[in-house]
């Protein structure tokens, strides 16, 4: 039921190198998704609009620099989400485009699309059409709002579902501090998450495929993925009817579980039990507020966090972050520093797990790219191939899987379909 093999020359094996995914996605949460099964070892045929390509080919700078330094083309925003794909560029809005997409649908196990609802349709591409012709297809579709409701026409944007979704309403320091009021979290998390949440669906689908012969179609919402990210706040709401605060670096439920300042910069300070508090505060030479009996155990030092946390920055500010750092952890105590990107990427531990790589790249010589984090011993995933230039495989792929000859792919050329 799955489609031919399709091992690229020199990829290592992954867990879905028996599996075509059709990608028909932009920008971030689909991309995201079809990444995920790249690295899998999935071959990804990622479409694009002739001339112009993927909408975040142009969201720079910062572009990726050749050998000379110089920027090329090449937008590190698209650079972060497209690695391990094959570019093919095909015209969408024409009918010999559209053929031509659903004629490579038909040897495709997968279809990931994030299209405004019902525009698909209009083209022959949406999922009844592809079903039609390939009746075992996992089709999955990204949108703001799903494919149904009151919002569904609506279009989504990681920003304004971090609003809508609660996220915002959770995110930012506290509003009776300085700087107090709602915050987007600083990557566009919504859109990774549905995407996280897109692979896993696909997943399910092909295994349920695998067994049954069975397709089937995915409906996966920005604003859905969100509500369900809330996690133990949208439970703590669910069960209390108690809308939660913004609690800035703070923990609703923990204390102390916060950021301090030192004297030279930041600490996280993560005392999960009432050991650790008392190992925390013993290292700080105060273990008098373990004694205190407002503060003895978690549920009095959340009552009573307005007193007790002023006292413990206070301890924290006389010495500097490193000594902290030395001293928690060498006492068991949860801690870390607060990294800039530079310091993250210069880590002992990033750098032991070869978190960075540098893959080759026809017009940069190399780009500089985050590996994926899955690691697997039998079916590793493989983060070996650089993201494509606009186009790149478009020849190839046309010959490979559609069998076209050069002057058939020199015709569409020219009657501008790719």
């Amino acid at each position: 039921m799955a489609s031919e093999t399709n091992k690229l020359p020199g990829a290592r094996a992954g867990a879905l190198s028996h599996i075509r995914v059709l990608d028909l996605s932009r920008v971030l949460a689909g991309p995201w998704c079809s990444q995920n099964l790249a690295d899998l070892g999935a071959d990804v045929i990622k479409i694009e609009r002739p001339d112009s390509g993927d909408d975040t080919r142009a969201w720079g700078p910062p572009y990726a620099p050749d050998a000379e330094g110089r920027a090329t083309s090449e937008a590190a925003y698209y650079l972060s989400a497209n690695r391990g794909k094959r570019s093919v560029t095909v015209d969408m809005a024409s009918p010999d485009g559209q053929a031509l997409l659903r004629e490579l649908a038909k040897h495709c196990d997968v279809v990931l699309e994030n299209f405004k609802v019902g525009q698909l349709k209009r083209y022959g591409l949406d999922y009844e059409s592809l079903k039609e012709i390939k009746p075992d297809i996992v089709y999955c579709s990204i949108t703001g709002f799903g494919q149904d409701g009151p919002y569904a026409h609506r279009a989504g944007y990681d920003f304004l579902i971090q609003g809508m979704g609660g996220l915002m309403s959770v995110t930012g320091e506290r509003d009776d501090l300085p700087g107090g009021g709602p915050q987007k979290v600083g990557v566009a998390l919504t859109d990774l998450m549905t995407g996280m949440y897109a692979t896993v669906a696909v997943l399910a689908a092909l295994t349920h495929r695998d067994r049954s012969g069975e397709g089937q179609y995915i409906d996966m919402s920005l604003l859905d993925t969100q509500v369900a990210m809330l996690a133990n706040v949208g439970s703590n709401y669910l069960n209390s009817g108690k809308r939660p605060a913004r609690w800035g670096n703070a923990h609703a439920n923990i204390v102390p579980y916060q950021t301090f300042a030192c004297a030279d910069g930041h600490i996280i300070v993560a005392a999960g039990n009432d050991g650790q508090y008392r190992k925390f505060v013993e290292a700080g030479g105060r273990p008098e507020l373990a004694e205190d009996e407002r503060f003895a155990t978690n549920p009095l030092r959340v009552k009573h966090r307005d007193v007790l946390v002023p006292l413990l920055a206070e301890m924290v500010r006389g010495q500097t972050r490193d000594a902290w750092i030395a001293l928690l952890e060498e006492k068991g105590v949860p801690c870390g520093p607060i990294n800039n990107l530079d310091e993250v990427f210069a880590n002992e531990q990033v750098q032991a797990r070869g978190i960075e790589i540098a893959l080759p790249h026809p017009t940069a010589g190399e780009v500089k790219l985050v590996r994926s984090p899955m690691r697997m011993s039998a079916t590793p995933a493989t983060s070996d191939k650089a993201p494509p230039l606009l186009g790149q495989h478009t020849d190839e792929v046309l010959a490979e899987i559609l069998g076209k000859s050069g002057g058939e792919i020199a015709a569409l050329r020219e009657k501008k379909v790719v």
